[in-house]
C-alpha cells in the first residue's frame, strides 16, 4: 500500500496527481473525512465490487456518495424539502436519501430506490472532489464488526489482510465525532432516519410547512 501525507494544502496538491491516477484507473482510496477515515472509489462498477469485497461483501448495504453540490447528480429526485435541507446544512453533517431513477447510478450505491448523498465540510474531501469533478463513494474504513479507523494504525489494521492496492491519504489523527444526521427525502414529509449531529427540531424546522427556520 502507498501512503501519502494529506493534512495541509501543499500536501494535498502534491498528492492529487496520484489520487487522480488511482481513481481514474478504477482503484481504491482510503482518505480522511470530517468523522472517520473512509474507503472510496469512483462510481465504476468494477471498482465498486472491489470496494465491497474490501468491506467483507456488503451485499445488503449501499455506499454513500459524496458530491460537491446537487449539480453533480441532477438526475436524482431533488424534492423541495431536499433542496431546502441542502441549502441550509451543506457542507455539513447531513446525509440525504433521495430517490434515484433506474440506471442513474450503479446498484452498489442504491438502497432500494434511493441513494444517500452528502456534501462534506472536510477540506481534503473537497480537494478530491474539485480535482475529479465527479462523485466519490464513501464507506467507513474498517472491517465488519470493527470500529471505524481514526488514525493510521487503525487504518493499517483494517487493511491487514487485503491484497487490494489501496492508496492511503494520511490526514493525521481524527477526533472522535458523532455520525451525520440522515433524512429520507424520498417521501413527503421527509423522515429522520438518524438524528446524528443535527437535532431533529433543527431539521424539521427546515422541511415542515409553517415551521421553517433560517
Amino acid at each position: 500500500m502507498q501512503i501519502l501525507p494529506f493534512s495541509t494544502e501543499q500536501e494535498r496538491n502534491t498528492a492529487m496527481p496520484a489520487v487522480l491516477r488511482q481513481l481514474e484507473a478504477g482503484g481504491l482510496l482510503a482518505y480522511p473525512t470530517e468523522t472517520v477515515y473512509g474507503f472510496g472509489s469512483l462510481l465504476i462498477p468494477d471498482a465498486l465490487e472491489r470496494l465491497a469485497a474490501l468491506k467483507g461483501g456488503r451485499a445488503d448495504k449501499a455506499f454513500l456518495i459524496l458530491i460537491r453540490s446537487p449539480r453533480d447528480l441532477p438526475q436524482l429526485e431533488w424534492t423541495t424539502s431536499a433542496r431546502r435541507l441542502a441549502e441550509h446544512f451543506w457542507p455539513g453533517p447531513l446525509t440525504l436519501a433521495l430517490r434515484a431513477p433506474d440506471d442513474v447510478v450503479p446498484a452498489r450505491v442504491k438502497s432500494g430506490e434511493t441513494v444517500a448523498v452528502r456534501v462534506s465540510p472536510h477540506s481534503g474531501v473537497s480537494a478530491i472532489l474539485d480535482a475529479i469533478r465527479q462523485p466519490l463513494t464513501s464507506t467507513s474504513a474498517n472491517r465488519p464488526g470493527e470500529p471505524p479507523a481514526l488514525n493510521m494504525d487503525q487504518l493499517k489494521h483494517a487493511l491487514r489482510d487485503t491484497k487490494e492496492s489501496v492508496l492511503i491519504l494520511d490526514g493525521g489523527e481524527l477526533p472522535a465525532s458523532p455520525p451525520s444526521s440522515l433524512v429520507d427525502c424520498s417521501v413527503e414529509p421527509p423522515r429522520i432516519l438518524r438524528e446524528g449531529v443535527l437535532p431533529a427540531d433543527s431539521l424539521r424546522g427546515i422541511f415542515e410547512p409553517g415551521n421553517r427556520s433560517g
